[in-house]
C-alpha cells in the first residue's frame, strides 16, 4: 500500500473541524477515493460511500427537502445496512459533480454535524454536455461550511517511500539542504538518478505501483498511455461538444509547449490560426479538470506578485510529471533517464519537472520575463515577505539571469537548481534539482 500524506490531512480536518464538510478535488486516478476509503475505514465505527456515477439513483436522496432528517431517511432506502452512530460516522460523497443538489445539501448537513460528510469529485466546475440545449442547473455552494482542498499525484517525498526509503534518509537529506552542506557524491548521484526515474514515472498511484511491482519501464509507459487515453475519453464524454476538439488539441500540445526555446504558452502552437478568442475556454477546463495548471508572468518581481500578472503571458504545466514525459513518448523518457536528451525540450521537461515539486508543496507560482528579452526566471514566489527566484538549469549553465534578478531585486534568498551538488554564494543558493523539495 502506498503512503501519502493527504491522510494527514483528513485527520487534520477531523480533528479541527466545526460546522464544516471536507470537498476533496483533484485530477482523476490521483488516489482521491482510496486513501478517503482507508480513512473512513479507520477513523469511524460506521463508514458510507456513495458514488454517483456507479450509482446514479443515489441522486434521489437529494430530491425533495434538504433538511438533514429528510435526507437521512432517503438514505436509509437508499444505502443498504445504513444505521449510523451519532459522532462516529463518516458519509463519502464520490463523484460529488454529478449531483449538484448533494453539494447545495453541504452547507445543511454541516450545520447539523450530526455526521461527518467528505465530499469527492475530479471535474469540479466543469460544464457538462448532458442537456446541453436545456438552461444548466445552477450549484448554490456552501460557502463556509465546506473546507476545499486539492489532492495530487505522489510527490517525490512519497515517490521514495513508496521505493523503500524511511522518514530518516529524507530527514538526512533536508539537513543537508538547510545547512548548505556538499553532498557526498555517490549519494548525489543515488537520488540524481532517483529523481530522473520520477521525472518518467511520475506520482500517479497505478503507475507507481506499477513500477514497484514490475521494475520495467515500458510497462510503467503502457500505464500511463491509458491514464491519458481515460483523460481524453472524460473529455469526449464530459465537454461540451463544440469545445471537445478544442480541448483535446490544447491537451496535446503541452510537448510542443514545452519544446519551445521560451516555453509560454502559444496559441498558434495549437493551430496555425488560433487564439485566446478560440482556445481561452478549452484552457480553463483543462484547468478546472486538474490536469494542467497556469503560471503567470509578472511585470514586477515585487509583492504582491498577482497584482503584477500579465493576463496574456503565461506558461501551462502538466500536473503529473510522469504523464507528461509519457506525452513525448517512450524514447524520450528512456533517453532522459540515459541522460542523452538535448534540444529545448529538455529545458521544458524540466521547467515541468520542478513546477510539478513546487506545486506538490502548494507554493503559487509566478515567473518573470523581462520585456520579451532572453533573461528569464522560471519561477518566482512570496515567502517571508521577500520574492524569491527559482531559476532551473537542465544541465549546469551559467546564471545571467539570477545574477541580474539579484542585482535588480536584491531577494533574501535566490536558488539555481542543477545537475550538480550543493553550493552557497551571498544569497544564492545552488542545489540539485531533487532538492527542490524543500524549497
Amino acid at each position: 500500500m502506498l503512503k501519502r500524506k493527504f491522510y494527514d490531512v483528513l485527520l487534520d480536518w477531523k480533528k479541527t473541524k466545526k460546522n464544516e464538510c471536507l470537498l476533496v478535488n483533484g485530477a482523476r486516478q490521483v488516489g482521491k477515493t482510496f486513501i478517503i476509503e482507508k480513512f473512513g475505514q479507520d477513523q469511524y465505527n460506521r463508514y458510507y460511500y456513495l458514488n454517483f456515477i456507479k450509482n446514479p439513483s443515489l441522486k434521489n436522496i437529494f430530491e425533495g427537502s434538504l433538511e438533514p432528517t429528510e435526507i437521512y431517511k432517503r438514505m436509509s432506502l437508499y444505502v443498504p445496512g445504513f444505521s449510523p452512530e451519532d459522532n462516529s460516522t463518516l458519509v463519502f460523497l464520490d463523484e460529488i459533480q454529478r449531483c449538484k443538489k448533494a453539494r447545495t445539501a453541504l452547507k445543511f448537513l454541516a450545520l447539523d454535524n450530526r455526521y461527518d460528510f467528505i465530499a469527492s469529485g475530479s471535474l469540479l466546475g466543469i460544464h457538462y454536455n448532458e442537456g446541453e440545449d436545456e438552461p444548466e442547473e445552477q450549484i448554490s455552494v456552501p460557502v463556509g461550511y465546506e473546507r476545499e482542498i486539492e489532492m495530487t499525484s505522489l510527490d517525490f517525498e512519497e515517490f521514495l517511500w513508496a521505493n523503500g526509503f524511511d522518514d530518516n534518509a529524507v530527514n538526512n537529506l533536508r539537513n543537508l539542504f538547510e545547512t548548505h552542506s556538499r553532498i557526498d557524491n555517490e549519494i548525489n548521484d543515488r537520488f540524481q538518478h532517483l529523481f530522473r526515474e520520477y521525472m518518467v514515472i511520475g506520482g500517479m498511484p497505478e503507475v507507481v505501483k506499477t513500477m514497484v511491482e514490475t521494475s520495467n519501464y515500458q510497462a510503467v509507459y503502457e500505464t500511463q498511455q491509458k491514464i491519458l487515453k481515460a483523460y481524453e475519453d472524460d473529455i469526449q464524454i464530459y465537454a461540451k461538444n463544440t469545445e471537445k476538439p478544442k480541448i483535446l488539441a490544447c491537451y496535446k500540445s503541452i510537448p510542443r509547449q514545452l519544446s519551445n526555446e521560451y516555453t509560454k504558452f502559444k496559441y498558434k502552437t495549437v493551430e496555425k490560426t488560433g487564439s485566446a478568442r478560440k482556445y481561452g475556454n478549452a484552457l480553463d477546463w483543462l484547468a478546472d479538470a486538474g490536469l494542467i495548471k497556469k503560471v503567470f508572468n509578472v511585470s514586477r518581481p515585487v509583492l504582491p506578485l498577482k497584482a503584477y500578472e500579465i493576463p496574456e503571458e503565461f506558461k501551462i504545466y502538466a500536473t503529473d510529471i510522469g504523464l507528461a514525459t509519457s506525452m513525448f513518448g517512450f524514447e524520450t523518457q528512456a533517453a532522459l533517464l540515459k541522460g542523452t536528451l538535448d534540444g529545448p525540450a529538455k529545458g521544458g521537461i524540466f521547467e515541468n519537472l520542478i513546477f510539478d515539486v513546487l506545486n506538490k508543496n502548494r507554493i503559487p507560482l509566478h515567473y518573470f520575463r523581462k520585456d520579451e528579452g532572453k533573461q528569464e526566471i522560471e519561477f518566482v514566489f512570496e515567502r517571508n515577505g521577500s520574492v524569491i527566484p527559482v531559476e532551473v538549469k537542465a544541465g549546469r549553465g551559467r546564471t545571467i539571469s539570477l545574477n541580474s534578478f539579484i542585482e535588480d531585486y536584491s531577494p533574501e534568498t535566490a536558488y539555481k537548481l542543477i545537475d550538480g551538488n550543493m553550493g552557497k554564494e551571498g544569497v544564492r543558493i545552488t542545489i540539485p534539482h531533487y532538492m527542490a523539495q524543500f524549497i
